[in-house]
């Protein structure tokens, strides 16, 4: 059985990931903070409780991998802070270089050998942040760019070794992502993306003959609201 590692599983986008992934076989480890809100249960699906932030944490899941298959790799989970930039806190500023950046960058490491061995995919949850100007979000956008950039440059390196790289960047997507932000998606279909989409996006690369190596998703219209 073919299995993957999906972080950010507990919500949002990576909840819908894990679901597609059950959905198509695959036996799938999901790391997150929390899961106490994560309805999805499923005897393939392996809850662990991860602090991404903390390289101890990482290496700690990885020992206990290092000898399991691995097909797939996706780096979801994700934070932003945004707001002046001379405003923006130190701890904030290292929660996204944190999270964003170096969490997929040690796991990516850690987990190639794997990825090697199976021919696997990595597949880069980013934001559409990563390709033009943040206003109001110069470090998230840093990081997701930096993540974006990994991703391309990893991927002409691996291709004699035939793993796949894929950076997905979604534009404005209803999750409880802007729970906490002082704005938010304009809830109608033409103005917001689903959590499930890019689930499907994901399934759609991973039946690929070819490679699909960068995909930016946006809203057909958009609107942003002001809380």
């Amino acid at each position: 059985m073919k299995s993957a590692i999906v972080t950010g599983a507990s919500s949002g986008i990576g909840k819908e990931i894990v679901k597609s992934l059950l959905e198509k076989g695959y036996f799938v480890y999901g790391l997150a903070r929390d899961f106490s809100k994560c309805e999805v249960e499923n005897k393939n699906f392996i809850k662990r409780e991860c602090n991404l932030t903390n390289r101890k944490e990482i290496t700690l899941f990885w020992e206990q991998m290092k000898k399991r298959r691995v097909d797939v790799l996706v780096n979801c989970a994700g934070v932003g802070y945004f707001g002046n930039f001379d405003s923006m806190g130190l701890d904030e500023i290292e929660e996204m270089v944190d999270l964003n950046l170096k969490a997929p960058l040690f796991l990516s490491r850690l987990f190639y050998p794997h990825l090697k061995n199976t021919k696997g995919f990595i597949i880069n949850i980013n934001s559409i942040s990563a390709t033009k100007p943040a206003i109001f979000g110069a470090i998230y956008g840093a990081t997701k760019a930096g993540l974006r950039h990994f991703g391309s440059s990893l991927f002409a390196e691996s291709r004699k070794a035939e793993v796949k790289v894929v950076n997905i960047q979604p534009d404005l997507t209803k999750t409880p992502w802007f729970d906490d932000k002082s704005f938010s998606y304009f809830d109608d279909k033409e103005y917001v993306l689903y959590p499930s989409e890019i689930a499907k996006l994901v399934s759609y690369v991973l039946e690929m003959n070819g490679v699909v190596t960068e995909v930016n998703v946006e809203p057909r219209k958009f609107r942003v609201i002001k809380k």
